[in-house]
């Protein structure tokens, strides 16, 4: 379970085949011709005892070896497995397994150890690289780099845009920031944030994130107990940008399986919103988006704040709201990241999927689920992706048979658990959450 190379300049690049989300060209084209990710650790650098020999953890184990009559051994303490065990002369060896494994590497020469290291982390800078061109996974995935580093005593660095650093660096003092595509000096391990397709490919993670959820891929390839974490985030601004009260909605997405596809949804739900006495804010990005004969436009009665804002606006705008409604996208885990109640509306995923909230609306009396189904691959080139149903009368019937009145039900349920009345004078809203630390939720 190990690769050997000759070429000690040899470079790690995934194959279109096992690509990770949110990397690389939106230019519609076929996907075998897609390079989501290109993993280049870079050279071996960090240098150990034996001359000759160099190490590190920054794509799997690496090991480099002169010319000579020596073996190598890859052992997973936390097992007690061989993951590899050959001979090696003038080459580097590195693993299969990309993600968190507690590695011991074990060096003979002429049948006779010469050199162990078993891997450690403390004091030690790991770099964390999380893809660019994505929200709500980074949202969901960033919180276990602060948990990684409480766990170890490492300096973690993570790669991520200059917007999302901006967003996080507030409440993350303890961590450092750096841009893509760099890597931090004497850098001892790197580990790749993201969901890897196929999702049956387990060399760089080791569960099918279909089953166990979108954020916890992330846990169980670090190594961390499989508990959701909300990232933290904090509005720069005390004052609202609106004084009435109001609730913000989403309602765009980056494939028609997310979206509410019940046409009468969002009109009736808006008008009700706006019966109670709030402002229906939507803080898409697009006002109207789609592909092919698919088109979504802003919901009809809703207040247009669409457009490309910067995310610490959003995140300015969602924490002053009382609730937000939204999809299984970005705005959403923003919304859970700002700290303010989430209704959830998807049917296309189950709840495993996304983070813990109460207000988690689906109908099960319909078909549902196919993004958590382990038997259907997702086709990131098919905005229209409906895998069971595609061009009959049930296509994308798990949103289509979500009703208002369903939605509406949440909403009644959710003011009074929050005691909210925009109609009431003053109006009752909903305090702010204290979002400086903490962020565990739900295992």
């Amino acid at each position: 379970m190990a690769e050997e190379s000759s070429d000690l300049a040899k470079t790690n690049e995934r194959t279109p085949e096992t690509s990770l989300v949110g990397i690389g060209s939106n230019t519609p084209q076929p996907v075998k011709k897609l390079y989501y990710a290109n993993f280049d650790p870079g050279p071996l650098k960090l240098t150990t005892d034996i001359p000759g020999v160099l190490l590190d953890f920054n794509y799997g184990v690496r090991i480099q070896v002169p010319e000579g009559n020596y073996h190598v051994r890859f052992i997973d303490k936390d097992t007690n497995t061989i993951l590899y065990d050959a001979p090696i002369s003038k080459a580097i060896a590195t693993s299969t397994k990309k993600y968190y494994i507690n590695f011991r590497v074990e060096l003979y020469k002429d049948g006779v150890l010469i050199y162990a290291h078993d891997l450690n982390l403390k004091g030690r800078n790991v770099h964390m690289k999380y893809p660019v061109g994505t929200l709500g996974d980074i949202m969901a995935w960033f919180p276990y780099a602060r948990e990684f580093q409480k766990k170890h005593g490492c300096q973690v660095y993570c790669s991520m845009s200059e917007e999302l650093e901006a967003l996080f660096k507030p409440a993350y003092p303890e961590l450092k920031f750096i841009k893509p595509d760099t890597t931090p000096d004497d850098c001892y391990a790197t580990y790749y944030m993201g969901i890897f397709f196929p999702a049956n490919d387990r060399n760089h993670q080791p569960v099918d994130f279909r089953i166990v959820g979108l954020h916890k891929n992330i846990p169980y390839m670090l190594g961390l107990d499989a508990v959701e974490h909300r990232p933290i985030l904090t509005p720069s601004k005390e004052k609202p940008e609106v004084k009435e009260p109001y609730v913000c909605i989403a309602a765009q997405a980056t494939s028609q399986a997310k979206y509410w596809n019940n046409p009468a949804g969002w009109l009736e739900t808006v008008a009700y919103l706006k019966s109670l006495g709030y402002r229906v804010l939507c803080i898409d990005k697009e006002k109207c988006h789609g592909v092919g004969r698919h088109w979504n436009t802003i919901p009809y009665g809703a207040e247009d704040f669409t457009g490309n804002r910067p995310l610490q606006d959003r995140v300015n705008m969602l924490s002053h709201a009382d609730f937000f409604i939204g999809l299984s996208s970005g705005l959403s885990w923003l919304a859970w990241g700002a700290g303010i109640p989430v209704i959830m509306i998807s049917g296309f995923s189950l709840p495993v999927n996304e983070f813990y909230t109460p207000y988690r609306i689906i109908n099960y009396h319909v078909c549902n689920g196919c993004w958590t189904d382990s038997s259907e691959e997702f086709v990131h080139s098919d905005f229209a992706w409906c895998p069971r149903h595609a061009n009959t009368e049930r296509e994308f019937e798990c949103s289509r048979f979500i009703s208002a009145g369903q939605v509406i039900q949440n909403i009644n349920r959710l003011m009074a658990d929050y005691d909210l009345d925009p109609k009431a004078t003053p109006p009752k809203r909903r305090k702010q959450l204290q979002t400086a630390k903490g962020g565990t939720t739900h295992a």
